[in-house]
């Protein structure tokens, strides 16, 4: 059995964490909180830009069958664009995206195409570097609110705790458009609320045409021209969906972690409970054997 010293030793080591989880779960809050905020504010735009998007492809004719991010292929070559957290202590929010998409890969390679990475995400490149196919590029150190890069040309804006999705979306869609993939798919967790996060892998490219959910206009009046109205509503369409994953994942991690740290913070507080109860019992078990000495030293000096 341990001693009391050491019971004690166990007790402080046991708090210390606690109150380190316990600021980790007020900081994962804080951050959850912002982050949903962020996610439920462009959900509306995100998900109106790809209707619209959908929408101005069917009425493009021959001029949508002209853009590279509109061509259907053959499907030889396929790349999985995922996005998993930079850090741990989340639960099973990694483990989980990384499942899903080993799945995913696995079966496109049962199919015979060739998988590439773009990994973002310290999490996702470390595991798929080891498990995984080939990464193509890979992104770290995106922060809590990344932005699309014609915003940042717009506001001049130089915040260095949070970095662009301009670079992100460009080697995807320019390796889509040159042929060195024949479609994209994206990889990310879903925000459903603050206790479930819902690992998603769903096509990025090629764009496919959609009936609209509400009656639009038959035609519309293009300035300068279709052709390149349409070229750059398709390249920020995909920026915005590449945007919006990110949201997503953001709102996800800090949602998971705040959930496992008030978890952690739980056990320990159980488990101080317990030690604190076999401190208590050593303690009294040594007072007794103490009592025991001093009456059996008292009856040996009275017996002589």
């Amino acid at each position: 059995m341990a001693t009391t010293r050491e019971i004690k030793r166990r007790i402080r080591s046991v708090k210390n964490i606690a109150q380190v989880t316990r600021a980790m779960e007020a900081v994962s809050a804080s951050k959850m909180r912002k982050a949903q905020a962020q996610v439920q504010a462009t959900r509306p735009y995100a998900a109106k830009a790809q209707e619209v998007l959908s929408f101005l492809a069917r009425l493009g004719g021959a001029l949508a069958t002209e853009q590279p991010l509109l061509q259907q292929r053959t499907i030889h070559r396929v790349a999985l664009l995922l996005i998993t957290a930079d850090r741990g202590l989340a639960g099973g929010l990694n483990s989980a995206m990384l499942r899903r998409a080993a799945i995913s890969v696995r079966e496109w390679e049962k199919a015979g195409h060739e998988v590439e990475l773009v990994t973002v995400g310290r999490k996702g490149r470390d595991w798929m570097r080891r498990y995984g196919p080939p990464i193509r590029a890979e992104f770290i150190g995106i922060g809590d609110r990344p932005s699309s890069s014609h915003l940042d040309k717009e506001d001049g804006s130089d915040d260095s705790r949070s970095a662009s999705v301009g670079p992100i979306a460009k080697i995807v869609i320019d390796d889509f458009a040159s042929g060195r993939y024949d479609a994209v798919y994206l990889g990310y967790t879903e925000f459903i609320n603050t206790v479930t996060q819902k690992p998603v892998v769903r096509q990025l490219l090629p764009i496919v045409p959609e009936e609209p959910t509400v009656p639009m206009a038959a035609d519309y009046i293009f300035e300068p021209d279709a052709a390149t109205v349409l070229n750059q509503v398709l390249y920020s369409f995909t920026e915005v969906q590449i945007l919006q994953a990110l949201y997503e994942a953001i709102a996800s991690e800090h949602s998971a972690r705040m959930v496992a740290m008030r978890n952690a913070t739980d056990a320990a507080d159980e488990l101080i409970g317990d030690l604190t109860l076999t401190y208590n019992k050593a303690r009294q078990a040594s007072i007794t054997m103490s009592l025991l000495d001093i009456a059996g030293a008292a009856n040996a000096v009275q017996a002589s």
